[in-house]
């Protein structure tokens, strides 16, 4: 592939940080399905032993947070609600069979959706996960806002864990998403296929001539 058939879709620090999530996620959800369900306590061994997983499950998930959290300032901006949304999302039928509408910019409201659910469930997680945090943050609040705090530290993580399988889904769907994501380039076809108003504001940032 020639380097003028492609456009830079992430930097290499954006990639680390989104792996680095990724790899915290992959610890942090594994561990916690081996707490939350009797059948898969054999998972908390992916952290050595289940003593050693209640121990750094939340270390790593606090570190997931904080890389998630420099994912979001970078990109919050690129999904704010827009008109073109609607178009896609009356155009759901027509998504579903590969078909790409509207004057999609550098991410689809599909993509928006899994964006602010993943901010929206870390933050309950990350609330909920200090108010159980044992021997730290647990003995300061009273027992019914611990267990209401252990019941919703297990629905969020549930829900984090069904908005990420949904993200790996489409990524997989979606032919050349995971390669913006490894080596961080795409093609300009496939960018004036999925994002053409990305692809067009790329050109422009590109033509404007440099101090």
């Amino acid at each position: 592939m020639k380097r003028r058939d492609t456009l830079v879709r992430y930097t290499a620090p954006e990639r680390i940080n989104h792996w680095v999530t990724a790899f915290c996620f992959l610890l942090v959800a594994v561990s916690g399905l081996g707490f939350f369900f009797p059948s898969f306590n054999w998972l908390m061994y992916i952290l050595g032993t289940p003593q050693l997983a209640r121990i750094l499950h939340p270390f790593i998930g606090v570190a997931m947070f904080a890389s998630f959290i420099i994912m979001f300032f970078h990109y919050w901006r690129h999904n704010l609600p827009n008109r073109e949304d609607i178009v896609w999302a009356k155009n759901i039928r027509k998504i579903v069979t590969n078909k790409d509408v509207g004057d999609i910019g550098r991410y689809n409201l599909g993509q928006k959706f899994i964006f602010w659910s993943a901010i929206l469930l870390l933050a309950l997680l990350l609330i909920s996960g200090i108010i159980i945090w044992r021997p730290w943050f647990a003995p300061a609040f009273s027992i019914p806002v611990v267990r209401f705090g252990l019941m919703l530290h297990s629905f969020a993580g549930v829900g984090l864990i069904i908005i990420i399988m949904i993200h790996i889904y489409a990524a997989l769907w979606v032919k050349g998403s995971v390669t913006a994501m490894v080596e961080g380039w795409v093609t300009r076809p496939w960018a004036k296929k999925h994002h053409p108003r990305w692809y067009r504001e790329t050109q422009e940032k590109a033509q404007k001539p440099t101090d």
